[in-house]
């Protein structure tokens, strides 16, 4: 049975840091994937950086690009998201998913995603 479990949310200053942890069982990790998103409060989901299967591609949002670093431990079975220089706007639920890659293992996207976890609840505030 394939699941993903965040963990590491809490509450946070601003600029302050987290480290997210996505923990993957059921799936080989290296085959898949991973996506981490957000929904804000009133807000849609939506996604904020992805790691390849392969491991050599990882996108960024805008929003995120600069303070935040996706990374993967296959080992592990974790992919994890640090934050940094975290701001009142980066409240929200995270949630990390994964889908298998369509044409390349070195592609990473926000589309698509089959599986999903339940989320952990970040929250930077003063």
């Amino acid at each position: 049975q394939l699941q993903l479990v965040e963990f590491g949310g809490g509450l946070v200053q601003p600029g302050g840091s987290l480290r997210l942890s996505c923990v993957t069982s059921g799936f080989a990790l290296d085959s898949y994937i991973i996506s981490w998103f957000r929904q804000a409060p009133g807000k849609e989901r939506v996604g904020v950086s992805c790691v390849s299967a392969s491991g050599d591609t990882t996108k960024y949002a805008d929003s995120v690009r600069g303070r935040f670093t996706i990374s993967r431990d296959n080992t592990k079975n974790t992919v994890y998201l640090q934050m940094n220089n975290l701001k009142s706007e980066d409240t929200a639920v995270y949630y990390c998913a994964a889908r298998r890659p369509l044409f390349s293992r070195s592609n990473c996207h926000y589309d698509g995603m089959n599986y999903w976890g339940k989320g952990t609840l970040v929250t930077v505030s003063s």
